[in-house]
């Protein structure tokens, strides 16, 4: 037996908070009936329905990191029928991806079907590092790194401290490597950034996530997580 909201998060529907809320407001069923009190504790035998999905919470946890290439959607499905990345690994589980990278972007992404573990990572306030390797258009010098790193404002909202520095700078094309590390994930985070200093980003890819990196793996390649890199990721995401 198990709370609701932790059967519903590790069913990969959402985290367990807002099942908090779901359930308060009458959008979860077991066995039919409305469950609005928090603490009720199902098992497998239950039916467990949430806004109408019925939920299925898988015993056989599998866990990938992929190098996502450029031009594959970061969803389990898509309407116009382009490629994903679930599309790219072989397996007969219900995985999907923990997080997303733009369509243009590449690097790593984890994918899963443990529910639980995707919401620990990209929960802001567990701070799981995202290092992003990033090309931007002209030289650009400490002042705007200094601003990467204290925090700038986009939409209206300032982001978190980070990392930054300077790999490079190519006169010949002008263009400078920019490595900026952050634990947010907000949508095109890394490029709003860089546009809120000035830079327009050409190129990006992530290359880290926490102490998982896709150095190793070619683009569009991918390998299976060992009981230790999981064990690992939990302990990063509950000790930080």
């Amino acid at each position: 037996m198990e709370r609701l909201n932790k059967f519903i998060a590790s069913s990969g529907y959402t985290s367990r908070r807002k099942a908090d809320l779901l359930i308060i407001n009458g959008k979860v069923k077991v066995n039919g009936k409305v469950i609005r009190e928090l603490g009720v504790k199902v098992d497998s035998n239950d039916l467990v329905t949430v806004e109408g999905n019925v939920l299925k919470k898988e015993e056989n946890k599998e866990y990938f990191l992929l190098n996502k290439p450029r031009g594959v959607i970061t969803a389990v499905t898509d309407d116009l029928n382009r490629k994903t990345v679930v599309d790219l690994i072989d397996t007969d589980k219900r995985i999907y991806p923990v997080g997303r990278l733009d369509y243009d972007t590449t690097g790593a992404l984890i994918l899963t079907n443990d529910g639980e573990l995707a919401n620990l990572l990209m929960h802001p306030k567990n701070n799981i590092d995202k290092v992003y390797i990033a090309k931007v258009k002209g030289l650009i010098g400490k002042v705007e790194i200094t601003k990467l790193e204290r925090g700038v404002y986009i939409d209206g909202v300032k982001t978190s401290k980070a990392k930054a520095r300077i790999r490079k700078y190519d006169k010949k094309s002008d263009s400078s490597i920019v490595e900026l590390t952050i634990h947010e994930g907000r949508n095109h985070q890394v490029k709003k950034m860089f546009e809120a200093i000035g830079y327009e980003v050409v190129k990006l890819k992530r290359e880290k996530i926490s102490f998982l990196s896709v150095l190793d793996l070619k683009s569009g390649e991918y390998r299976q997580l060992n009981i230790k890199e999981v064990k690992k990721l939990y302990n990063d995401a509950l000790n930080r």
